[in-house]
């Protein structure tokens, strides 16, 4: 397929493609990416068998002790955010069929054939979208069907920057995620906060403690350097029993304990060993496209009991449609659609869904009015959409009609990031958000948690 995407989304996600290893070609005027000038070093945590991109980190020595002893904690909640790379088309994933005026602006990419949106009738989502709107007939999923911020950029790289940080702030380079985990996290557990995808993403970037980046599912291993085969398999089968010593003295006991813990996960994350795949109770999307992958190892690791608590990805698929947008989105919303109700699934057949929200978002919507050709350009307000067995369904302020667009002809916001931020950092967190969100007392929180 020919690519689609203009330039400057190009453009933003290279340069974000280097965040963390110093400080990337920038045009004049663009904000520097959150994270840039993090360091970045590889470890290998032993008694997880995780190889990891540590971002941000000082002296990790207590990095295998101190991951082993937050994961014997209580499990806590994992927030997941999930990024629609390019402005994805808020009126084709929602589409506003009962709007008169959506026929005569997309005379050829108006959408029809969807399901309706229960909140609200005049909206239909995408037949792409068709495993959302089963979630949202189980009360699983609200929609901000017009999302977005006060005097909006239409430029990828601003609105990207502004979503990541939390703030319509250039300067900042933490995300707002990373100043969460900065208040509330550990010196020793870069899994805190979780980047899929083998880069930093910028909303994970912090000031204090370390977070983590991986590819894969196929970094999910125990090795020990210097050994295989079958000594290396004894070694590491000898360590359930070593953990369960007992010794008056508090070393020793401390080293027990996270031999004990490193045995205990070793078996819980054998099914994700390269050579055997990982094992899940759901069926996932096949083929070669990484985000399913990524879902699925990511459900296994909370099963697991790993802990994470932020955790960062990119969807399937680009959404910068400029031009050729049908023969591209649908595609596009398929596989990002298909994984993300797989991993609804997984989580419930595995009993942690309660545990687990999942956002997903992207920079800005689209024009309302499509172009000449067979696409749409940059617009203001966009779609986001929060799915989880705990997510006060419905929606996040009212589609606003397309009667009184603003001066560029694009969709006005009617809930914007900040406050939806807010929501989720008081209510699924239990944090005060005034402490990470600038100036978070002027948005409103919407209710987003049952």
């Amino acid at each position: 397929m020919t690519r689609i995407a203009c330039d400057e989304c190009t453009r933003a996600a290279t340069a974000r493609a280097v965040a963390g290893r110093g400080l990337p070609v920038v045009e004049p005027g663009m904000p520097t990416p959150a994270g840039t000038g993090l360091t970045r070093r590889t470890f290998v945590a032993r008694s997880l068998g995780l190889a990891l991109s540590v971002y941000g980190a000082g002296k990790l020595s207590l990095f295998d002790g101190g991951i082993a002893e937050a994961a014997t904690g209580a499990p806590g909640p994992v927030l997941v955010t999930v990024f629609l790379e390019g402005g994805a088309d808020a009126l084709s994933l929602l589409a506003p069929v009962g709007d008169p005026l959506y026929r005569k602006l997309r005379p050829n990419l108006a959408v029809t054939g969807g399901a309706p949106f229960i909140a609200d009738a005049r909206l239909s989502w995408h037949p792409a979208l068709a495993p959302l709107a089963q979630l949202d007939g189980e009360g699983k999923v609200a929609v901000c069907p017009a999302i977005g911020y006060d005097h909006p950029d239409q430029s990828h790289f601003t609105s990207r920057h502004f979503w990541e940080v939390g703030a319509t702030d250039p300067r900042l380079l933490t995300g707002w995620l990373g100043r969460y985990l900065d208040a509330t996290g550990r010196p020793d557990n870069p899994l805190q906060g979780l980047s899929l995808g083998g880069t930093l993403q910028p909303s994970l970037a912090t000031a204090r403690v370390p977070v983590a980046a991986i590819d894969g599912p196929g970094q999910y291993d125990f090795w020990v350097p210097g050994v295989w085969g079958e000594v290396e398999a004894r070694m590491l089968d000898a360590m359930d029993s070593l953990g369960r010593l007992r010794s008056g003295d508090a070393a020793f006991a401390t080293a027990a304990n996270v031999t004990r813990q490193s045995a205990t996960l070793r078996r819980q994350l054998l099914p994700f060993a390269s050579d055997k795949g990982i094992s899940s109770p759901v069926q996932y999307p096949s083929g070669d496209d990484s985000f399913p992958k990524q879902l699925q190892g990511l459900a296994a690791m909370i099963a697991a009991g790993l802990p994470l608590h932020c955790v960062a990805l990119q969807a399937s698929g680009e959404y910068d449609t400029h031009a050729g947008q049908k023969a591209a989105l649908t595609p596009a919303l398929n596989m990002t659609a298909a994984s993300l109700f797989a991993f609804q699934r997984d989580l419930e057949a595995r009993g942690i869904a309660d545990r687990v929200l999942t956002l997903v978002w992207s920079e800005f919507g689209r024009r309302a009015e499509e172009n000449g050709s067979g696409g749409t350009d940059h617009g203001a307000a966009g779609a986001a959409f929060l799915i989880g067995s705990r997510v006060s369904s419905g929606q996040v302020g009212e589609f606003p009609g397309l009667a009184s667009l603003d001066a560029d002809g694009n969709v006005k916001a009617t809930a914007d990031f900040r406050g939806v931020y807010c929501a989720l950092l008081e209510q699924w967190f239990g944090f005060d958000a005034d402490r990470i969100v600038p100036s978070g007392g002027r948005f409103q929180r919407p209710k987003l948690v049952a």
